[in-house]
């Protein structure tokens, strides 16, 4: 039987540094020398592609290379149920986490690593106002923890990053790197992120995305009219918009969604039917002149027979939109609308048949998005006219990003996730079109201000909003669904979610914190924490053995001890004291019972003495079970 013990890939989060030197292990074998990287070795087998010189294009700040590391450090925390505060837990697929993004991050690795179609984040635009989470790199889980009240009184608070500060746009980028980092990590090849920024950062935002994701995955910087009828102060223009900005994790793999368009309606006919007026077909752009493409210059049919040319409608010789052949299938298949100009030549435009107007996205929203006082409006609504939550981002622009950043089943992560306007946006989506996306969204419990209307309606932090405005949209949508959803058995609409809290780890010998080595090192002898329960350890296993939070867990009582399958026999979990041999046989009958591909089998470690631990070993092993850890 295998102790997991502290540094135990069990015991703790993914391990990116490892798992990355195994990667490239597997390409080349030699780098790898005593368990060491050779770093000269590889710098030979890459060649020319190394850069020595100390001048070449490179982004850096002060902090960078901690940040860097921390991205790379494993966590031994957890995340711990709290089915009090859950809504349909024993049904739902989607995840509310409480806690410090960034550790929250680490512990995903395992379980979400791709599997995630679409990221949005909402963070702190840097103003000088608003919040910046810094990080203590020597102990970041202690660090939450005493900010959030969970181990000292010292009241340390999170701080605002003014722009007095000498490094103000640093401070930012320390917190944003790491948590972007290990957010790529999440994404599926074709997934895709979308971050909300204003102009403070957003320069330095696409410039960190450049490195992490690379240039060549930049889709677009969209741009969204956030103020209508005014704009906040400037010296020299008024400010209205603001950025999403968008990358693919892989561009070769990803394709976006189409969107809703205003169109006209078709409102022509010919006899081909009815239609509407799409595109020009001349050209008026940029290189839409006849000396800049002349293989696009050439003759049409026209409307009376007669030959019809691409002439601007400034007189000059233009082109086609398209080459020869496509403008002849147009012709022939009398797809133009031709225009007769006052100077006696035509415009060209296409003929659009289609009911449906849907197209690509244009990187400009402005009719099709709501401004950010609407998204504070929504909010509102749901809390009978409470103003709980400031500047909250619109439904329309979320529901914009779903249309084209998702499928049928998808998985969408929020790590900023403010009043879950992403997952109002989510259930719309799954109401209107049967998509059935979840949603995985993060929270730190960020204190309201004693003097807010959301204190006074007694929301303490940011996370209580969060997760009250989830029960509510949930509950506003169910009253307005449509009822197929509901006809179908197979197909209930999800409005639930299953909370949980960021924590040390529940088991003493696997918690890493620095001020609780001492305590850690006189508690050794029963390995689970005090006040902490068998669920509360059965999904830190979950979690560190890389399986999903939202798995269904059954359970049996097995010689009156309860035992936990997970995976319809996959893994076998139990936690109980005075374990017996018997426990082991009924384990190894209900294996049989389910047959499953691979089998695993977790004890407690102290729950049985070391004969009846040897013994049922020997038994599981009789039906097959060979992995077998104790904790």
């Amino acid at each position: 039987m295998n102790k997991i013990t502290a540094g135990h890939a069990d015991s703790q989060s993914l391990d990116v540094v490892t798992e990355n030197i195994e990667k490239l292990k597997a390409i080349f074998p030699t780098i790898v020398k005593e368990g060491k990287l050779d770093v000269e070795e590889l710098k030979a087998l890459l060649g020319d592609y190394v850069e020595t010189s100390d001048e070449f294009y490179r982004f850096t700040w002060a902090g960078k290379a901690m940040a860097r590391q921390e991205a790379n450090k494993p966590s031994t925390a957890t995340l711990r149920p709290n089915k009090e505060e859950s809504k349909d837990w024993d049904t739902t697929e989607n995840i509310f986490i409480e806690g410090d993004n960034l550790e929250v991050l680490k512990l995903l690795q395992k379980s979400y690593a791709s599997k995630v179609k679409m990221i949005y984040i909402d963070p702190p635009y840097n103003t000088g106002r608003d919040f910046v989470y810094k990080d203590n790199y020597a102990d970041n889980l202690g660090n939450y923890l005493a900010i959030t009240g969970q181990t000292d009184d010292e009241g340390r608070k999170l701080g605002t990053n003014s722009d007095t500060d000498g490094r103000y746009h640093s401070n930012w980028l320390n917190m944003m790197y790491p948590r972007l980092k290990l957010a790529r990590n999440l994404l599926k090849d074709d997934g895709v992120i979308f971050v909300s920024i204003d102009e403070n950062e957003v320069q330095n935002l696409r410039k960190i995305c450049d490195e992490i994701f690379g240039e060549e995955n930049h889709i677009c910087t969209l741009v969204w009219q956030s103020k209508k009828g005014g704009g906040s102060d400037s010296k020299t223009v008024v400010i209205d918009h603001e950025y999403v900005v968008c990358f693919a994790k892989n561009s070769s793999f990803t394709t976006l969604g189409v969107v809703e368009l205003t169109a006209e309606p078709l409102d022509r006919e010919d006899k081909n039917g009815k239609y509407r007026r799409g595109r020009e077909l001349n050209k008026w752009g940029a290189n839409s002149r006849r000396a800049d493409r002349p293989t696009m210059w050439f003759p049409i049919t026209g409307p009376n027979g007669e030959e019809v040319y691409p002439i601007k409608n400034d007189g000059e010789e233009g082109c086609w939109r398209f080459g020869y052949y496509s403008m002849m299938d147009f012709v022939k298949n009398g797809d133009i609308d031709f225009v007769l100009r006052s100077d006696g030549n035509y415009t060209a435009y296409e003929k659009i048949r289609n009911e449906d107007p849907r197209s690509k996205p244009y990187r400009t929203w402005v009719t099709d998005v709501n401004a950010t006082s609407e998204g504070s409006i929504e909010v509102r609504e749901l809390f009978e006219g409470k103003k709980v939550f400031d500047f909250a981002k619109p439904i329309s622009l979320l529901q914009r990003c779903l249309a084209i950043g998702t499928t049928a089943n998808d998985i969408v992560l929020d790590f900023f996730a403010g009043s879950a306007s992403i997952v109002q946006a989510i259930f719309d989506l799954n109401n209107n079109e049967k998509k059935d996306v979840k949603f995985i969204c993060v929270q730190l419990p960020e204190v309201t201000d004693e003097n807010s209307e959301a204190y006074k309606a007694n929301y303490k932090t940011i996370a209580e909003i969060t997760k009250e405005r989830i029960r509510r949209a949930g509950e506003k949508i169910k009253a307005e669904a449509k009822t197929d959803l509901f006809s179908d058995p197979d197909k209930k609409l999800d409005v639930g979610f299953k909370a949980f809290k960021l924590d040390s780890s529940n088991i003493n010998a696997w918690d890493g914190s620095i001020a609780d080595f001492e305590r850690n090192l006189f508690n050794s002898a029963d390995n689970i924490k005090s006040g902490r329960t068998e669920e509360d350890v059965l999904y830190e296993i979950l979690l560190k053995n890389g399986l999903d939070l939202t798995l269904p867990i059954t359970t049996q009582t097995v010689a009156e001890k309860t035992v936990y399958n997970i995976g319809e026999g996959a893994l076998f979990i139990c936690l109980a004291n005075g374990i017996t041999t018997a426990v082991a046989e009924g384990i190894g009958q209900w294996k049989e019972t389910l047959q499953p591909a691979t089998c695993k089998v977790i004890f407690k470690d102290n729950g049985f003495t070391d004969v009846e631990k040897t013994n049922s070993i020997q038994i599981l092993k009789r039906y097959g079970i060979l992995e077998v850890n104790s904790i």
